[in-house]
C-alpha cells in the first residue's frame, strides 16, 4: 500500500529554509495523481513539455523554466521523498532536463523527466539511458525512512549498464538509497579502492567489475503482491495436463503468498522420475510469480567455488555461478531452479557443492568470494528437481516442501501426445491438424512402443519425427493429408 507523510523539510545548517514539502510514496510509476514533484504555477500555467534547469543547488528550492521571454522561476511545493537526492544532484551540476507534467489546483504536476542533450549545460557522465535508469529504479524502490532522507516512455534504461567509475558513483549518489544497507556500505567502500592509488591496478579493476555487477542488480524489497489464483490456475491448466495434487500444492503456496506477502519458508522439491514435467512445473510457478527465472544444473558441478566464485586474490578471479545468476536476473527476487539436484558431486576435496546451496536456502545472505559481501537472498525461492530424493542429504531435504511427481499413465500419455505434444509441434511447422492425422490404433501403438519409459520425452521426440515426415510427404509428395496409422507409425519409427 501506497504511503503518504507530508511534512516539511528541516532547515539545513547555514542554508535557508526548503520551500518544498516531502512527500512519502510507494508508488511503482509516477503520474499525474503520483507526481514526481509540484511546481508553483499561480503565476502562469506551464506548458505540458516544459524545459529549463533545476536552480538555487544549496537549497534546491525552485525550477527555472526556458521560455520565449526569458527564464521564468517557479518554486518546487512536493517532492517525492525518493527522488530529493536525484533533483538535488541535478541542480548542482547544471544538467538540463525536460519535464513533463500537467497543470492542476495545487500546481504543476511533473511526472516524467528527460535529459536534453542540446544546449548550454553538462552533459550526465553515463550514456543517453543513465537518467531513465536512475528513475527507474527509484520509483521501483521503496520511500526512505525520514531520518535518512538527505505516460509515454520514448526511451528507458534497460540496456543502460552501470560500468564506469563516473557513472557508479552518479548512481551512488542519485540512488544509493535504493540500496540494502549492507550493499550501500560496501559499494561506497568499493568504490574508494576503484578510485584509489594506493592499491594495484589489479585490485582496481576487481572493485570496479563487482561494483559494475552489483550495483546493475535491482535490490528489491520481500513483499510481494497479491496473484490472482484463478489466473494461477489457468497458467498451471495450460502447461501441465492432470497433476492434481501437484497444482492444489502450488495453489496453496499462492493463498500462502497473497496472505503474508511474502515468500514461503520452504522452496518446492520436485521428485519424480525423468520426463515427467518437473522443469516445465518450475517454470510455470515463476511465470505465476511473475519473477524472472534461473537454472542452476547440480550434476555439472564438481567444486563448491564454481558456486561461491574465487578470492579476488587472484588473477583471473571471477563471481560464482550463483551471483552471475543475479547478475543475468538483474534482480535479487527471483525463482531459482536447482536441476538434479540429488546428482550433486561431492567435488574434489574440496568439499560438497550442494552444502554451499543451504545458505541460499535460509534465506539468511549468500556470500560470494569475489563480490565479499552479504548477499540479501530473501527474494529468492529455490524449486529443486531430482530422479531420487534418497540421495538428497536430510539438511538439504529439510529446506525443502517435498512434491512427488507421478509418472503419467498410458490413457494420461494418450491425452497429452494428442492434445498439447502434436498440436504443439504442427504449429511450430506451419502444419494445420488436418494435415497430419493419427489414428486412434496409431496412438494406442505409439504409447504401448514406450510403454517401459517414463515421462513423455519419447512421445514428444515421436511428435517431432511424424510432423516432419508429414511436411516432407507434404512438400515433396504433393499430398493434401497425411495419415498415420498402426502400419504406417511402425513404419516410420522403426
Amino acid at each position: 500500500m501506497p504511503i503518504f507523510d507530508f511534512r516539511n523539510e528541516p532547515p539545513k545548517k547555514n542554508q535557508p529554509e526548503c520551500t518544498y514539502t516531502i512527500v512519502r510514496s510507494n508508488e511503482s510509476c509516477s503520474s499525474v495523481e503520483h507526481p514526481i514533484l509540484v511546481l508553483d504555477n499561480q503565476a502562469k500555467n506551464w506548458k505540458h513539455h516544459s524545459c529549463g534547469l533545476f536552480t538555487n543547488p544549496n537549497t534546491r528550492t525552485s525550477f527555472e523554466f526556458d521560455e520565449d521571454d526569458g527564464a521564468v522561476s517557479a518554486d518546487i511545493l512536493k517532492i517525492d521523498a525518493r527522488f530529493v537526492p536525484l533533483l538535488r544532484w541535478l541542480g548542482e551540476n547544471h544538467i538540463r532536463v525536460r519535464l513533463s507534467g500537467q497543470n492542476t489546483e495545487e500546481g504543476y504536476a511533473v511526472y516524467k523527466i528527460r535529459e536534453i542533450s542540446a544546449g548550454v549545460g553538462t552533459k550526465l557522465s553515463a550514456s543517453d539511458g543513465f537518467l531513465q535508469l536512475i528513475i527507474e529504479r527509484l520509483l521501483a524502490s521503496h520511500a526512505p525512512a525520514p531520518e535518512t532522507e538527505d505516460d509515454d516512455a520514448e526511451e528507458t534504461g534497460d540496456e543502460m549498464k552501470l560500468t564506469s567509475l563516473q557513472s557508479i558513483s552518479d548512481f551512488m549518489t542519485c540512488a544509493g538509497k535504493t540500496l540494502p544497507d549492507t550493499i550501500s556500505l560496501w559499494a561506497r567502500r568499493n568504490l574508494a579502492v576503484a578510485r584509489s592509488h594506493e592499491v594495484t591496478l589489479e585490485e582496481r579493476r576487481h572493485a570496479q567489475r563487482a561494483l559494475s555487477m552489483v550495483l546493475n542488480i535491482q535490490w528489491k524489497n520481500d513483499y510481494f503482491e497479491s496473484i490472482d489464483p484463478v489466473e494461477a490456475r489457468r497458467i498451471l491448466d495450460e502447461e501441465l495436463y492432470g497433476m492434481e495434487r501437484v497444482k492444489q500444492r502450488i495453489i496453496e503456496t499462492i493463498i500462502q503468498i497473497n496472505r503474508t506477502h511474502t515468500l514461503p519458508a520452504y522452496g518446492l522439491l520436485l521428485v519424480g522420475p525423468a520426463g515427467t514435467g518437473k522443469s516445465q512445473i518450475a517454470y510455470a510457478v515463476a511465470r505465476i510469480l511473475k519473477l524472472p527465472w534461473t537454472t542452476l544444473d547440480m550434476s555439472s558441478i564438481n567444486d563448491p567455488e564454481q558456486l561461491t566464485g574465487s578470492s579476488r586474490i587472484y588473477a583471473n578471479a571471477k563471481p560464482g555461478i550463483i551471483m552471475e545468476a543475479f547478475s543475468m536476473a538483474g534482480e535479487s527476487n527471483l525463482v531459482f531452479i536447482i536441476n538434479e539436484l540429488d546428482k550433486a558431486a561431492s567435488g574434489k576435496g574440496n568439499g560438497n557443492p550442494a552444502d554451499v546451496l543451504l545458505t541460499l536456502l535460509d534465506n539468511l545472505g549468500f556470500t560470494d568470494n569475489y563480490i565479499e559481501c552479504m548477499i540479501p537472498t530473501v527474494g529468492v525461492y529455490p524449486i529443486a528437481t531430482a530422479n531420487d530424493k534418497s540421495q538428497i542429504s536430510a539438511p538439504l531435504m529439510s529446506r525443502f516442501a517435498v512434491i512427488d511427481i507421478p509418472d503419467y499413465t498410458p490413457e494420461e500419455k494418450k491425452i497429452i501426445f494428442s492434445r498439447y505434444a502434436l498440436p504443439k509441434v504442427l504449429k511450430r511447422m506451419g502444419l494445420h491438424e488436418q494435415e497430419c492425422h493419427v489414428t486412434e490404433d496409431a496412438l494406442d501403438a505409439l504409447v504401448t512402443k514406450y510403454v517401459t519409459t517414463s515421462g513423455i520425452r519419447d512421445l514428444e521426440q515421436a511428435a517431432e519425427h511424424m510432423a516432419a515426415n508429414a511436411l516432407y510427404q507434404i512438400e515433396v509428395n504433393h499430398l493434401t493429408e497425411v495419415v498415420f496409422d498402426s502400419q504406417a507409425l511402425e513404419n516410420l519409427l522403426v
